[in-house]
């Protein structure tokens, strides 16, 4: 995803094509240990579990949301393109 026009359209189709929404959602994210809270701020109201690289240089982010469409998957994919650095799964 990053380094990438974020293609809204297409990722919408194979959404709905996938989900019945509402239903449950995972996102999952690679980031920088220091970026680790940024993600977590996108989901202030939901668990985000995080699990550390061998290393300790970044950190796996998961987190399980009830998505009521869609939109809102591809808004939360388009708020984390925004954090330097971050891979989505």
């Amino acid at each position: 995803m990053a380094g990438k026009q974020f293609e809204t359209d297409e990722f919408k189709s194979k959404l709905e094509a996938a989900h019945d929404f509402p239903s449950l959602y995972m996102f999952k994210f690679i980031v920088l240990d220091e970026k680790k809270e940024e993600v977590k701020a996108l989901f202030p109201l939901n668990e985000v579990n995080f699990k550390p690289s061998s290393k300790g240089k970044y950190t796996s982010v998961t987190a399980t949301v009830m998505a009521h469409s869609s939109d809102f998957v591809i808004d939360i994919y388009k708020k984390a393109h925004k954090i330097e650095g971050i891979i989505a799964l």
